[in-house]
């Protein structure tokens, strides 16, 4: 039976997909997966199932056995006060405790997917908490929240208020998660859990992904794999501070509380007022890590992701060629340059913009967003015309979360930052960057008037770069009442979250990008209003490797934008081939962060042949399955990975040499995903160049040969790197 059922564990939410309702058990299934609840009306809701699908008549053979949990599904503080509990609130009275039953349960179609709700009334107060399992047809995903709602006479506070809690049978659990700072983001980590208290938090309150992200895996049975085993993937749909434990505190529960972040941010609830949390997406899989990330990545393409089933464009990004030094001559430079290439789409970053203080360095100008004639005589129609006659499209850098205090918006409005009144305010990036306060309508009407008025001029504008670069420093709010400044946290981001939906109910087709010192904003909170998020300020290879790997745990390619940049590298001053640069770059989606003007002609020719090939093969890389197949994490002297499309007929094979050694042994590299019984054409791309800058030749036998998805996988290939971060790349054609 272990096998063939996962180890039941508890969710404050559910997942519905086809939801059955039979006497008190309520069965809510997504196309693989089926999470088992009992319960009705009066009683405490309790959670039996999580794992593979049931069918109804299963249901008896569950409850009668040993999979079944019989947990309270959202344990309260109160009557149980010696268990950490999920929600916990004091009464206008002072009383600390809650008591919750079913009232009613209710199950409805939605897009893509079914809603069940379960209202949980306390047996005393009027106040209710509703809980939510929202599961999809078209993923193995069931997302979870709460909404608690006062029908008390006077306030309630709440004091913890989490979107989730899932109860696991405990065994030999394995965590897995993403941390990092600035400029090495989203390192995996993996650890076995022992008793004690592990939490995953953040408290920036801005970008809440620089250091660590919003999710987990817990691998059940033992050290994690990439293709087997019973997995658990959790993603906090959540641009906020947020807090994740994990609770082993007896011997035979893992016990798991995920949501916002309580700290500082106890919320008053006024009467007829209603809190919702974010989500708690949930998925499962017994095909190892892998299995759980393809189910995120065809979550985020099926929905959670602007446009997720689009196709990103190969952009150039401004940054790293020229820094703040922009002018109407280089824009168009690089552009002419960029198009030559091959290129879609020009981005010009940070150095545009600023009348009484231009933007020449990072000390002044945020939230004068005005272009700086003097630098750009011709303004942003200018650039559009030189976007028009090379025949791509034109993007444009901002950061409207953020002001200086050397601005004229500081100038007039004071008021509208992030501080305490009797205080000076701690400054940031330059000594004199500041948060403008989201919590304020008038402020978010000015962070969406610098979208709108840039769209409103400038129609033909395809693309913005949003960024946001300071922790939310000063913690207070001159728009929040005295007694409800721990609410600023959260309604920052409900602001922010107000604004970039009025932005995309009038420009539904604007392509932006979520940046925030580089990955600080990789969240399923934000992502359904961005096509992508930048992976990194750092774009050395060899590091993007790993980030990238890390950011793939949760995030499809088309979501992570990766640049081949230049030699040295700005951030590590590493040299590495541009074939490596590009090799890597290709597994998300592919851009540039270069001064073209600075290459050879041979990088050029290079770069030109490469951006052809990635045209080529980017739905497999973008719309199709990944497959992690060597870590850059195991300390192998190489790492690989692979893209197969849905209907297996095409993939893309990745390998990257870490280390040279003379007459080093490359052992054979098994493929993954492929179909067994159709032939395969392999066949090398993107080589280096030869003679005449001439596309070179394959130096592997397996080059052009027909072999079986069985063997591939089964026996693999063997693989002849040339020197030292060399690269290869195998293009699979069913024939």
């Amino acid at each position: 039976m272990k096998n063939l059922f996962l180890s039941a564990f508890l969710c404050i939410c559910a997942l519905p997909a086809f939801a059955v309702i039979e006497g008190n058990n309520i069965l809510i299934s997504t196309p693989n997966t089926s999470m088992l609840l009992n319960g009705k009306q009066g009683e405490v809701l309790r959670f039996a199932y999580y794992g593979d699908k049931v069918e109804p008549g299963m249901i008896n053979s569950i409850k009668g056995g040993q999979l079944s949990l019989n947990d309270e599904a959202y344990p309260v503080f109160g009557v149980n006060a010696e268990n950490e509990p999920a929600l916990q609130v004091t009464h206008a009275d002072g009383n600390m405790s809650l008591d919750l039953i079913i009232e009613s349960i209710s199950q409805s179609a939605v897009t893509n997917a079914e809603l069940t709700k379960i209202v949980l009334k306390d047996k005393v107060y009027p106040f209710v908490v509703t809980l939510n399992y929202k599961a999809y047809k078209n993923s193995d995903v069931i997302e979870c929240w709460s909404e608690f709602t006062n029908n008390e006479k006077k306030a309630v506070t709440l004091y913890k208020f989490a979107s989730a809690f899932l109860p696991v049978r405990l065994d030999d659990i394995w965590l897995s998660h993403l941390n990092g700072a600035w400029a090495s983001e989203a390192y995996l980590t993996e650890e076995a859990l022992s008793p004690g208290i592990k939490i995953l938090s953040n408290r920036d309150g801005v970008r809440n992904t620089l250091g660590g992200n919003p999710s987990f895996m817990l691998s059940l049975d033992g050290k994690p794999s990439e293709g087997t085993g019973r997995v658990i993937g959790g993603a906090l749909a959540y641009s906020g501070n947020y807090k994740i434990m994990f609770d082993i505190s007896n011997r035979s529960r893992l016990k798991v509380f995920a949501g916002i972040n309580e700290d500082a941010s106890q919320y008053i609830l006024e009467p007829k007022e209603t809190f919702t949390t974010p989500e708690l997406a949930l998925t499962y899989s017994k095909e190892g890590k892998g299995g759980v990330s393809r189910s995120f990545h065809d979550y985020a393409r099926n929905g959670k992701l602007h446009n997720g089933l689009n196709n990103r464009d190969i952009l150039l990004n401004s940054w790293e060629g020229v820094y703040f030094n922009v002018n109407q001559e280089g824009m168009d430079q690089m552009m002419k340059d960029f198009s030559a290439m091959g290129g879609e789409l020009f981005v010009m970053d940070d150095g545009w913009f600023g009348d009484k203080y231009p933007r020449d360095n990072d000390k002044s100008s945020l939230g004068d967003w005005v272009i700086a004639k003097k630098k750009l005589p011709q303004g942003v129609e200018g650039l559009l015309a030189s976007a028009k006659k090379y025949g791509i499209k034109f993007g444009i850098w901002i950061e409207p979360e953020m002001c200086n205090s050397v601005s004229e918006l500081y100038e007039k409005h004071p008021d509208w930052i992030i501080r305490q009144n009797n205080r000076e305010p701690q400054m940031g990036r330059g000594g004199t960057q500041l948060v403008l306060d989201l919590s304020n309508p008038k402020v978010q009407d000015f962070v969406f008037g610098v979208v709108d008025g840039l769209m409103t001029n400038y129609p033909d504008l395809y693309y913005i770069k949003w960024d946001a670069n300071m922790t939310l420093a000063n913690y207070g709010s001159n728009y929040l009442p005295m007694n409800k400044q721990s609410h600023l946290y959260i309604e920052f981001h409900k602001g922010l979250r107000n604004v970039l939906e009025r932005i995309r109910a009038k420009y539904p087709k604007l392509v932006m990008q979520a940046c925030a010192s580089g990955g600080g904003r990789a969240n399923y909170g934000l992502l359904p209003y961005f096509e992508e998020f930048w992976g990194s300020d750092n774009t050395d290879a060899l590091q993007r490797m790993q980030i990238q790997w890390g950011e793939s745990q949760f995030y499809p390619a088309n979501a992570i934008a990766s640049h081949v940049s230049a030699n040295k590298n700005h951030q590590t001053q590493r040299e590495v081939p541009l074939k490596l640069r590009f090799d890597v770059a290709m597994t998300g989606r592919l851009g540039m962060e270069i001064q073209p003007k600075d290459m050879t002609e041979a990088d050029k020719i290079f770069a030109k042949n490469a951006i052809a090939t990635y045209k080529s093969i980017r739905p497999v890389i973008q719309q199709g399955d990944q497959y992690r197949l060597v870590s850059p994490y195991e300390k192998q002297p190489f790492s690989s990975l692979m893209y197969v499309s849905k209907d297996k007929s095409r993939a893309v094979f990745f390998s990257y040499k870490l280390e040279h050694f003379v007459n080093q042994y490359i052992p054979r590299l098994k493929m993954n995903g492929l179909n067994p019984d159709k032939m395969y054409k392999v066949t090398e791309i993107n080589v280096e160049l030869g003679r005449d800058n001439a596309p070179g030749r394959s130096r592997n036998r397996i080059n052009n040969q027909v072999v079986s998805g069985k063997q591939l996988m089964n026996e693999g290939i063997e693989v002849s790197f040339g020197g030292q971060y060399s690269s290869v790349v195998f293009e699979l054609n069913a024939q």
